[in-house]
């Protein structure tokens, strides 16, 4: 098939998925050894420009992506992942397994405060995920399988488990690890303006909610000595040309971009780093029960996309090599991933439409999925090379709010979608299990009980094995047609150093130093 190329568009769509992966990336990047200017007699300042503003400073409603780069410098976490991937003490100090795998202890950190001068405690911690656990949110589905919670005293919290969960432990280096200021989480305050655990405070009269957040260092924080940067700026900047132009003035020191600009940014006390592939994108084919499209209940019509689709096209001609194509949902970082899945489903339109013919669907049928800013440079490739095996895509216009919300209810049979890499604990978690990725309640015995094992497992090393079971069944059932993974260009101005190399996808001010 002849590829559809829509450049310009194709350039937007890299920048807006670029600022959402790019200027985020690793959790905990590796510290940066003790440099002149660095820590609490620092007087450096950092401005980066993001695409979107975070929903909500409500620890429930907390958004992982690029929204984080406001609320992780407003709020501790207790973990945090360093640039290896490891998980490594934060605010709590230590943690342990019970044997069983059924209990967890937290070691809470002496000595902490909120910004307001009350103790960051073990009592804190457990107001937080008793909130976490009983109001609707973004973190009730992390704490689905929490017992009990206690404090038994000021330094300690035990958690008590159903079952055994191997993705909590991550989850705590992320949102669901926030600490919040029990006495006024519930206060009209928190959603834009919080009294928080963390190493900055939000200046309200210098920011403008929805467009700049100016935060600025408390210098009683804890490990303020990690914090470079007396001053941290999120501009909100949707246009790239915008972004590109602050960046270009001075008016921001961060920015993503595009891979066919990258020669007319650099210079001018402007350099660029190269961040490679670490988020994917995808269909995910959710109907697999066929309640709303039965073809999509053959695994052979599933197989079918996936052989049609021209990934490594795609890469070099709409991202402009800034990618990595795959055939696997898992990321290359994590211990899930299998090589020999690679080229599973090289592009093959004949072998595409004998499947079809097998499956009775020779005629094609029609598939409609939901339209939004990340799809629509992707759609004309996508609706070409699925008709070019008989299947007619018709794409629903969706408003760019409200596109979650109406896939998670089951309205489409299948959607374009991207995410973060994350450890196979996490990622089994979200694509597998969630309503937002699983909106069928979709479930298969053989691959549940690869789950189960997985989440029985408490040997790490044995866990990644069941793992990789689980990609190759995910892969082998074509439950996604996994696209591509993408990397991306920042622009850089002289004296800020990006740290890591993309290794987590987080958010975070430490991502960032003040260079030699």
């Amino acid at each position: 098939m002849s590829l559809v190329k829509r450049p310009q568009r194709a350039v937007a769509f890299i920048a807006a998925l670029a600022v959402a992966v790019g200027l985020s990336g690793c959790a905990g990047a590796a510290e940066p050894s003790p440099q002149s200017g660095e820590g609490a007699d620092s007087t450096a300042t950092l401005s980066l420009a993001v695409q979107s503003p975070p929903r909500s400073l409500d620890p429930v409603d907390l958004d992982a992506g690029q929204q984080a780069f406001v609320w992780s410098s407003i709020y501790d976490t207790l973990l945090y992942r360093d640039n290896e991937g490891e998980i490594q003490p934060n605010a709590a100090s230590a943690w342990e397994w019970s044997e069983d795998g059924l209990t967890l202890t937290f070691t809470i950190r002496d000595g902490m405060t909120f910004s307001n001068g009350d103790p960051v405690d073990a009592e804190a911690v457990k107001a937080t995920f008793e909130r976490n656990t009983e109001r609707t949110g973004q973190q009730q589905e992390k704490m689905q399988y929490v017992d009990a919670i206690e404090a038994p005293d000021a330094e300690t919290v035990v958690l008590t488990f159903s079952t055994h969960d191997p993705a909590f432990i991550f989850n705590m280096t992320q949102d669901g690890g926030v600490i919040s200021h029990p006495a006024t989480v519930d206060e009209e305050r928190t959603t834009t303006n919080p009294i928080g655990s963390g190493p900055y405070t939000l200046n309200t009269e210098k920011s403008v909610n929805g467009s700049s957040y100016v935060l600025e260092r408390r210098d009683d924080y804890w490990n303020v000595d990690k914090y470079p940067f007396k001053t941290f700026t999120v501009k909100v900047l949707q246009d790239q040309t915008a972004a590109l132009n602050a960046l270009r003035s001075g008016q921001v020191d961060v920015a993503s971009v595009p891979a066919n600009q990258v020669s007319s940014v650099e210079g001018n006390g402007i350099s660029t780093v190269f961040v490679p592939a670490i988020s994917g994108a995808f269909i995910n084919l959710a109907d697999r029960g066929g309640v709303k499209e039965p073809a999509l209940a053959d695994v052979r019509v599933r197989q079918a996309i996936n052989f049609a689709l021209p990934r490594e096209q795609m890469v070099k001609q709409l991202l402009f090599g800034a990618g990595q194509a795959t055939d696997q949902l898992f990321n290359a970082k994590g211990s899930a991933y299998l090589e020999e899945l690679e080229g599973y489903y090289d592009f093959d339109v004949d072998k595409a439409q004998k499947l079809m013919n097998e499956a009775g669907y020779a005629d094609g049928f029609t598939l409609t999925m939901p339209s939004s800013p990340v799809s629509l440079n992707f759609e004309p490739t996508i609706s070409q090379a699925l008709a070019d095996i008989g299947i007619t895509v018709v794409w629903d216009a969706v408003p760019a709010g409200s596109a979650n919300a109406a896939v998670a209810t089951g309205e489409y049979p299948a959607f374009f979608a991207t995410s973060a890499a994350v450890p196979p604990e996490r990622e089994v978690v979200r694509q597998l299990q969630s309503a937002a990725q699983n909106p069928f309640s979709w479930h298969d015995p053989e691959l549940d009980a690869l789950i189960a094992a997985a989440n029985d497992e408490l040997d790490d090393e044995k866990r990644a094995e069941i793992y990789q079971d689980v990609n190759r069944y995910v892969t082998e059932n074509a439950l996604f047609a996994p696209l591509f993974y993408l990397g991306t260009t920042l622009g850089i101005k002289d004296g800020i150093e990006r740290l890591g190399d993309g290794t987590t996808p987080f958010s975070t001010v430490r991502l960032y130093g003040v260079a030699d």
